[in-house]
């Protein structure tokens, strides 16, 4: 038993070897296609899409099944997917809409949003862990804390007593009127 979990012989690993080549040229291939958009992490569909060829990559080289055939025609059917997704999150924003998530206001200044915490299910130790991340250094020097679509924690920070942040940059954001209440009220 002990031998089966260490040795094979030399066929079985022929077929990992020309099914990881081929596999993996096809998903060069078909990113050269479809985009590098195929594994970027600006949505929770292109995390899901990373995750997805990372899986059928693996269980596709390293056994039987699915055969390389099946593996292939399925990281096609991926990456198909992915452009449709895109063209119509792109020339429909309802449907985009409906597929995105909304960033969302975690800080407001040196305020913290508690609701907004709440709500994306981040604590407050998971912001000062983003803040130290972004080397802020003190409360004041903070504009905004984003819970990004990706899961990702943005911090938008200065030192400049003067900084400002263009609306254009967090309008999408929920909460966003927020930041500029914080600067009108003196915070």
């Amino acid at each position: 038993m002990f031998k089966e979990w260490i040795y094979s012989d030399w066929s079985e690993l022929g077929m990992v070897l020309l099914s990881g080549v081929l596999t993996y040229a096809a998903i060069l291939i078909y990113t050269r296609l479809v985009g590098l958009r195929s594994f970027s992490k600006m949505s929770a569909a292109d995390f899901a899409m990373t995750v997805a060829v990372g899986s059928i990559f693996a269980s596709t080289i390293s056994s039987s099944t699915p055969t390389l055939f099946v593996g292939l025609t399925a990281l096609a059917v991926l990456f198909v997917g992915q452009w449709l997704l895109a063209f119509f999150r792109r020339n429909s924003h309802s449907f985009s809409q409906l597929v995105d998530n909304q960033p969302l206001l975690l800080m407001a200044g040196n305020q913290m949003l508690d609701e907004n915490l709440k709500r994306a299910n981040v604590t407050q130790s998971d912001v000062y862990g983003k803040l130290r991340e972004a080397n802020a250094l003190k409360y004041d020097e903070v504009l905004a804390v984003v819970f990004e679509t990706t899961g990702d924690i943005s911090v938008l920070h200065s030192n400049a007593s003067d900084a400002s942040l263009e609306q254009d940059f967090v309008r999408d954001v929920i909460d966003h009127e927020l930041i500029y209440d914080q600067k009108h009220a003196g915070k």
